[in-house]
């Protein structure tokens, strides 16, 4: 028995050294392979009382736990869970441009602020204050965009809710996004456009480029995966069935293949171009993939050539959907021609079709005319 007399020595009010002894018990031992350490005090203060107390402590040890008693949640820490996100959740629902931005949001910003913290204790205080850090701006530091802080605040969210859903934890912090002032974006004039495709005649493959971007809509991976079985020259149209993000291949964004007829002028410069070197459209003259670097190259070129400022491919389906709008076309129109997975995405260009704003006023007219004519006939 590990049974002892703990002597204490200290000094009463009438400063008197006095001694103080008491029985306590202490010992460490293995249950099942797990140390168990147990020690403490016997309400009477016996030798026997302090054996007694030791034998009932190792026998509660060594009792079999209470199935009845759910055993506690074993929470893992935020970083060792996000590694399970991104193993499971990520890998199997996410394109790789999604999980390198997540990776890239969880190494900068995540792990550093939370990576140590369970699960279940991370409160909501902790949001906030990792809104607060991302925002400052002080000497050492510049603050990230309120756009950037949303992105980081959307991935922590998914990882929570995530962790939820599989029953990691029963409850999860409230997140709430900063209101964002809405996103401005480049597009060319009619004229910028056309000075663009004249200028790029020079060299025809990528006036046909110039041409998909700006008169289809197509992003930049959609051009790079854009094969010649999508396109058909016959009907005038083409399909987008894949993109491509640094030389992999996937689904376009939104998960789903869409339609777009062709203008006149794009089948034809498509038609010109029509080669036997491989299956993609935009390609060396071996075959060869061209690559992000050899797109902003070419477009480069062309702008320069035109006089134009230098802007990027996202700048021409800026173009392809803002033209759509000015000149009248449907929302519901320019969303399933672009692609857009969210009407209110296509509404950010519906501003600029005075027209549509016109014929909405003109619906008017004809109440008020009858509302005359009632008026007179009374």
């Amino acid at each position: 028995m590990a049974v002892y007399q703990h002597i204490e020595k200290y000094t009463d009010e009438n400063e008197v050294a006095r001694t103080k002894k008491t029985w306590r018990y202490r010992k460490q031992f293995r249950v099942d392979g797990r140390l168990v350490k147990i020690s403490g005090t016997p309400r009477v203060n016996t030798r026997a009382a302090a054996e007694a107390a030791e034998r009932k402590a190792i026998a509660d040890a060594e009792k079999p736990p209470d199935p009845a008693i759910p055993k506690p949640k074993e929470v893992p820490t935020f970083a060792e869970f996000a590694t399970t996100f991104m193993a499971t959740y990520a890998t199997t629902n996410n394109k790789p441009s999604e999980q390198t931005a997540k990776e890239s949001i969880l190494r900068h910003h995540l792990l550093p602020a939370l990576g140590a913290k369970p699960l279940d204790q991370i409160m909501g205080v902790d949001v906030e204050s990792l809104k607060a850090k991302l925002l400052r701006t002080d000497e050492k530091q510049e603050g990230v965009s309120r756009k950037r802080v949303n992105n980081v605040l959307h991935v922590l969210s998914k990882i929570l809710k995530y962790a939820l859903d599989v029953g990691m934890v029963d409850r999860i912090a409230r997140i709430k996004t900063l209101k964002v002032d809405p996103q401005k974006f480049d597009f060319f004039t009619f004229e910028e456009f056309e000075a663009l495709v004249a200028a790029s005649s020079a060299e025809p493959q990528w006036q046909a480029a110039v041409l998909t971007a700006g008169e289809a809509g197509l992003r930049l991976g959609e051009l790079l995966a854009l094969r010649w079985e999508d396109v058909d020259l016959a009907r005038g149209q083409l399909r987008v069935m894949r993109t491509d993000w640094r030389g992999k291949v996937g689904s376009p964004k939104g998960g789903k293949d869409r339609i777009v007829p062709l203008t006149s002028r794009l089948r034809a410069a498509l038609t010109g171009i029509r080669h036997l070197r491989g299956s993609l459209v935009f390609c060396w003259e071996d075959g060869r993939r061209w690559t992000n670097t050899t797109m902003r190259a070419g477009i480069k070129r062309q702008e320069k050539r035109a006089g134009l400022r230098v802007t990027g491919w996202h700048v021409l389906r800026h173009t392809f959907c803002s033209h759509l709008a000015m000149r009248g076309a449907a929302a519901k129109a320019v969303q399933d021609l672009a692609g857009h997975q969210s009407i209110a995405v296509t509404n950010r260009y519906m501003h600029r079709a005075p027209s549509a704003l016109r014929a909405a006023i003109d619906l008017l007219e004809p109440l008020q005319a009858s509302c005359k004519d009632a008026r007179k006939s009374a």
